[in-house]
């Protein structure tokens, strides 16, 4: 007997699965008047990015869990609409590239490239209203659901902005791929910026490191090397899945495979406020082809990363399935090791990536909420120590930033004070590493991948 119901129409009903589960974090506007409309239309837009696309990506992070590449992610804490500008992109695929450079040299080994751009518009919130002055409003969710100035007009949980989402990152990618497929990823121009980074005393430390990779370049031009494919690379996009509505409308069947592909981004995470193993996010994104990454915190165990590998991962399929590790300086050395050792024992093939951001946050006496470099710093040499002791591969790092010159993260070696924030604290979430932070940080894993 033959099935009437097509693949197509049988994963498009699986597809709506999480409708009925418990969901967490999500926008309260399902009773807006214009939900319906704003569903129907993004249902019907077409593709950020396309199947293809995301299937070389998992392919390239097949490569990371085999731990023949290395992945490199970075962008806002919360992209802003009015962020979207030429220049402001430019910085971040500016500062992205000139990491990737000085890890490719360190590593010895090809860098997957991913930027937290086009689609990072929405943020979990650790409660859902703010009160100020004795006045309590929704709390702000990121620009894709509401917006940022305290007023009850402002703070209303309103799916009309999913649109200028989906615009606003369409925009933001077609930037991307013209700077990054234009001459502007040219590996000799990427290297020449480096050179203005360690110039500053701050930072002599790392002078022999671009010194090194300077004479290669220069090698490489003596003995006639085609610079041509050098000029060009490739940078995926991806973001945190929070908002299951507009994941859900830009899901799309892949024609050549009958297979759902969410086509908001070539990679998508779900963090670790919405992990929960029978709940909505998970289920969702358990039945898109897109490789998954999950926040993984301190109070992770080991259990529960094999619980999620049999759910997200079922095939063990290398580059399916990355665990971004988020637990904090103080406590990566103590937690993250049984983990590892869990899924070492079992043979499954994750992408193990640091977060060291998240686990990392403070608040100081001005009000303003900030991390310590000093502290991002040791996370990130916790996880190298982990890995290094197990004999597993460190495969990446997922790190908050910009290409601006903000003060939002205390300490450097050209070190930010407290009293710049006043005049360059600019994030509407968390605070970023600025450009010159970024790239010591990227030094700095160069050296720990060097001596591997």
């Amino acid at each position: 007997m033959t099935s009437d119901i097509s693949p197509s129409s049988k994963n498009l009903s699986e597809l709506d699965e999480w409708r009925s589960l418990k969901i967490d974090q999500h926008p309260q506007w399902v009773n807006h008047p214009d939900f319906a409309q704003v569903m129907r239309e993004l249902s019907t837009v077409p593709p950020l990015v396309f199947a293809g696309e995301v299937d070389q990506m998992r392919a390239d992070l097949a490569r990371v869990a085999n731990g023949e590449a290395f992945l490199l992610q970075g962008g806002d804490c919360a992209e802003t609409f009015a962020g979207a500008t030429a220049d402001k992109i430019s910085g971040r695929i500016r500062t992205l590239l000139q990491m990737a450079v000085v890890l490719t040299y360190g590593a010895s080994m090809p860098v997957v490239k991913m930027g937290r751009m086009a689609g990072q518009f929405s943020k979990p919130r650790s409660s859902n209203d703010e009160t100020r002055n004795g006045v309590t409003l929704p709390s702000f969710r990121g620009e894709m659901v509401n917006g940022f100035d305290f007023t009850e007009e402002s703070r209303v949980h309103d799916p009309r902005r999913m649109l200028r989402g989906y615009h606003t990152s369409a925009s933001t990618l077609n930037l991307i791929r013209a700077f990054t497929q234009g001459g502007f990823a040219d590996l000799r121009l990427v290297n020449s910026w480096n050179k203005g980074f360690t110039s500053n005393p701050a930072h002599s430390r790392y002078e022999s490191i671009a010194a090194e990779i300077d004479r290669a370049v220069k090698f490489m031009e003596a003995c006639g090397t085609d610079f041509g494919p050098l000029k060009t690379t490739d940078v995926y996009t991806g973001h945190e899945a929070l908002l299951l509505d507009f994941e859900r409308a830009l899901t799309r069947i892949d024609s050549r495979t009958n297979l759902p592909y969410d086509t908001s981004a070539h990679f998508l995470w779900i963090g670790e406020r919405t992990r929960g193993l029978d709940d909505a996010h998970v289920n969702f994104l358990s039945k898109v082809r897109n490789p998954i990454g999950v926040k993984l915190g301190p109070t992770t165990t080991a259990d529960d990363a094999l619980a999620l590998i049999d759910k997200l991962d079922p095939e063990r399929d290398p580059g399916r399935l990355t665990f971004i590790i988020r637990m904090g300086a103080a406590t990566i050395r103590k937690k993250l090791p049984a983990i590892v050792e869990g899924v070492q024992k079992t043979g499954a093939k994750v992408v193990w990536v640091t977060d060291p951001m998240h686990g990392n946050t403070i608040s100081v006496p001005s009000g303003y909420k900030t991390r310590r470099f000093d502290d991002v710093a040791d996370e990130v040499q916790g996880f190298f120590e982990v890995h290094e002791a197990l004999g597993t591969f460190p495969g990446g790092i997922h790190v908050e930033m910009t290409g601006d010159d903000v003060a939002e993260c205390l300490g450097g070696s050209d070190p930010i004070e407290e009293a710049a924030f006043a005049d360059r604290y600019e994030t509407l979430c968390d605070p970023r590493l600025n450009h010159q932070q970024s790239l010591e940080i990227a030094f700095q894993v160069a050296e720990y991948l060097a001596r591997r």
